[in-house]
């Protein structure tokens, strides 16, 4: 990283550069002389009073203290990434959300209003693309009480960490008291090495609608509502994957080993509820659903793959590494306090 010019070092951002991606240098806390520096990269989101807030690319804030800064630059945006597909926030944005429809949905400028009774956050967060029409206060309060209204908790959901994402709003939720709950990456790959993974597809089973056994085994509790099925079989072209289990007796069982989902959309296929049962699992099974969904999205003609992944779910991440699968991007819901 580097701040100096003829060897000086400089502190070039000001407050006018909010918005903008920044590196700054400050010296750390405590310190006099010989003091360490601690260095920070993210999108500027305030400076106010003397002090900086700056949003890192994993959603966390930032707070710096004006009359610490040894050095600060705007800098350029994360470069793109070398492999896989080319592919911008909005275009990401929206086929995600088209892959888990709501059940209802009402406009807030070019913002989302959606609810599907409760089932998961993606369905039941206002979806905050492009401009509420409002300022930021009277937007908020408009989401509180959409939800409000249905009995459910009050959430954003706004991204971080790529080019034309939100960093400015999701400083701004916190400013207003709104609280992160929950991030999770979005990951892309090049689709044709997931389908040419080195897996037995043999057992795996694929329908356009979930059956009981399918549902039973992603629930994992009683029967699902109507909204369930509606955000799981809503989407442009649906896929559902099912690796059989056995019985002790070596007979077919009523609950599948591993499941999976997946919505083609153009050029892209997602990825989603891939599950392996507990004493199914480190026998293949999730490579093979992933395949097997990967070779159908590929005969319709997509070619490029993504899914998400919750940042502490460790053996998923290091699963999807292996696919070759990279963050592009994350997102985060923000519960209002």
């Amino acid at each position: 990283m580097e701040f100096t010019i003829g060897g000086r070092l400089e502190v070039r951002v000001t407050p006018a550069d909010v918005g903008k991606r920044v590196s700054v240098r400050r010296r750390s806390a405590g310190g006099g002389a010989g003091a360490g520096f601690t260095d920070t990269v993210g999108v500027l989101t305030s400076w106010d009073d003397g002090v900086l807030s700056i949003t890192r690319r994993n959603g966390e804030s930032v707070t710096i203290a004006e009359s610490s800064l040894v050095a600060g630059k705007a800098v350029p945006a994360a470069p793109a990434r070398r492999r896989g597909p080319a592919a911008s926030f909005p275009e990401l944005a929206a086929v995600t959300a088209r892959a888990w429809p709501p059940v209802e949905s009402e406009p807030l400028g070019d913002w989302r209003l959606r609810a599907s009774g409760g089932f998961t956050r993606r369905a039941n967060s206002a979806l905050a693309l492009g401009d509420p029409g409002l300022p930021a206060a009277e937007a908020f309060a408009r989401v509180r009480a959409f939800y409000e209204r249905r009995g459910l908790p009050p959430y954003v959901q706004a991204a971080t960490g790529a080019e034309g994402t939100q960093e400015v709003l999701c400083a701004e939720l916190e400013r207003h008291g709104w609280r992160r709950e929950v991030s999770a990456e979005v990951r892309i790959a090049a689709l044709a090495p997931v389908g040419d993974l080195d897996a037995d597809v043999s057992p795996v089973r694929l329908t356009r609608t979930p059956d009981a056994a399918w549902l039973a085994r992603y629930q994992r509790l009683g029967t699902p509502g109507p909204h369930v099925l509606r955000v799981l079989g809503g989407g442009p072209s649906v896929w559902f994957a099912a690796v059989p289990g056995e019985a002790a007796d070596g007979a077919s069982g009523t609950a599948p080993a591993a499941i999976g989902r997946m919505v083609v959309d153009g050029r892209w296929a997602g990825f989603m509820a891939v599950e392996v049962a507990p004493e199914h699992r480190r026998r293949g099974l999730a490579t093979a659903v992933m395949a097997a969904l990967a070779r159908r999205a590929l005969e319709e003609g997509a070619s490029a793959a993504w899914l998400q992944v919750e940042e502490d779910n460790e053996g998923a991440r290091a699963l999807y590494d292996g696919m070759g699968f990279a963050a592009h991007h994350r997102y985060h819901h923000f519960r209002a306090g």
